[in-house]
């Protein structure tokens, strides 16, 4: 099956070509049929002309045979066909059942049709004769008897050759073929200059949209002329300066949010700071309080606890919207990290590493301490055990999964489960989290260079990260 173009450049050059085809089509045939009759019409009246005048000049004594006449002779007869023969052509001339002839043609080679016509007036009629186009011109041959025109009963049948009007034909047809195919490579190559002049504006406008979708708001295009495509360029303009403005009004909306987010997740440090040194005095003396005080002391101990983890992810959350997030890579020891980040927390117990002792890996420690410390403590809060990490090397980076074998997140919620404030479930109290720790390990990990992904298992979640080899 041919394939169809569907490009803008290909049907308009298709088109124009098709047209310029069309047309010529019908330009060379209207003209070859015109020139066609004109030279029948041409060469009909010449034989015509030719016939009706050498008859006129021919004195010949004979007319219809009276009583005491006698009928011509064949010498008579062969005397008029060769007074009315010329270059190319053949007579035949009968009378009666006397037939004289000058050429190869016989009385079997006129139609019947002008035969009977030939009685009547000068008639003419085209047949191919022994593969030859021919003009036959019938008449019958008058004489003058005093004042009177009389009519004899003799006919005269001269045969002219179209050899050289099909000559002609042919040339014809040639010359108009050449020219319809000059005019068709003409037309073509119109086309293609005509392609490109209408579909250098929508080149410019298809690159300045690439160039507005890769962030460069400031694409303008000039606008030449006052046709359609000057108004479509004028748009493109004012849809670009709409859109600069409004994606500047909505960047200075989104510093100033992430501005205020970063000064009261700083101006919250310090009265947190004395909070806690508090909540530590209170710690110490909630085992000697009554019941009911004890209780109060520990619910504000959580939620000191609980404030000064959310802070501490806003900051953190700020520092990478700020672009402020550095990296300090040094040689890390997979498989001890991992260990450290669960005894620092007390998670030992309640986890199981696969990890290749000696493994070392260029990584921001404190970073991949994050990592680690965010999936850990996701699946211990919301997953149920056996929680299992494991770790391999593979030809292009590090790999480190971290499963849980509890309910599993919700199928509708996996593309969303790194959003920051996104808990997954109604289920999911206040007190669970902040709900940034996925998104901070999701920052940590592409501040790598490296993915992190998401998937159900049966039963549980598992997470896989990707860190490229530094």
């Amino acid at each position: 099956m041919i394939p169809v173009p569907t490009g803008l450049r290909a049907r308009l050059v298709i088109t124009f070509t098709l047209v310029a085809v069309a047309a010529s089509l019908l330009v060379a045939t209207i003209g070859f049929e015109l020139a066609k009759t004109a030279l029948v019409t041409r060469a009909e009246t010449t034989a015509l002309d030719q016939v009706t005048r050498e008859l006129g000049s021919i004195t010949f004594p004979i007319g219809r045979l009276r009583p005491g006449e006698a009928a011509p002779t064949a010498r008579e007869l062969g005397r008029l066909a060769h007074a009315l023969n010329g270059p190319g052509r053949s007579v035949l001339i009968e009378y009666g059942a006397l037939i004289a002839s000058e050429g190869p043609m016989s009385m079997s080679d006129v139609p019947n049709e002008l035969h009977g016509r030939a009685k009547q007036s000068v008639v003419t009629q085209r047949k191919i004769i022994r593969g030859e186009l021919w003009l036959i011109v019938g008449a019958e041959v008058y004489r003058e008897a005093g004042s009177r025109v009389e009519a004899t009963d003799l006919r005269a049948f001269v045969f002219f050759p179209l050899k050289d009007d099909e000559r002609q034909l042919a040339t014809l047809r040639i010359t108009f073929i050449q020219a319809g195919v000059v005019i068709v490579l003409i037309a073509l190559v119109v086309a293609l200059l005509s392609a490109r002049q209408v579909l250098l504006p929508v080149r410019r406008l298809s690159a300045a949209a690439q160039a507005l979708g890769q962030g460069r708001l400031d694409t303008r295009l000039p606008v030449h002329g006052q046709d359609e495509l000057a108004e479509l360029t004028s748009r493109f303009n004012d849809a670009a300066a709409a859109l600069e403005l409004s994606v500047a009004e909505l960047r200075s909306l989104e510093a100033m949010s992430r501005r205020f987010v970063a000064d009261v997740s700083h101006e919250l440090r310090t009265p947190l700071t004395s909070m806690t040194a508090v909540a530590d005095m209170l710690s110490e003396e909630a085992g000697r309080l009554p019941e009911a005080p004890a209780e109060a002391v520990r619910l504000v101990l959580r939620e000191i606890e609980r404030l000064r983890g959310l802070v501490e992810h806003l900051i953190e959350i700020s520092r990478f919207d700020a672009g402020t997030a550095t990296l300090n890579l040094e040689p890390v020891n997979v498989a001890e990290a991992i260990d450290d980040c669960l005894a620092v927390r007390g998670w030992s117990d309640q986890v199981t590493v696969k990890a290749p002792q000696g493994l070392a890996v260029n990584l921001d420690p404190a970073r991949f301490d994050v990592i680690v410390a965010n999936l850990v403590g996701n699946a211990l809060k919301h997953g149920r055990p056996p929680v299992l990490v494991s770790t391999r090397t593979t030809q292009s980076g590090l790999e480190v999964k971290v499963r849980d074998h509890g309910q599993g997140i919700p199928r509708e919620a996996l593309p969303h489960v790194f959003d920051r404030f996104f808990k997954a479930g109604a289920g999911r109290s206040r007190s669970q989290g902040s709900g940034l720790g996925l998104a901070i390990a999701k920052a940590n990990v592409h501040l790598h260079g490296g993915t992190i992904s998401v998937r159900a298992q049966n039963p549980g979640t598992l997470f896989t990260v990707w860190l490229p080899h530094a």
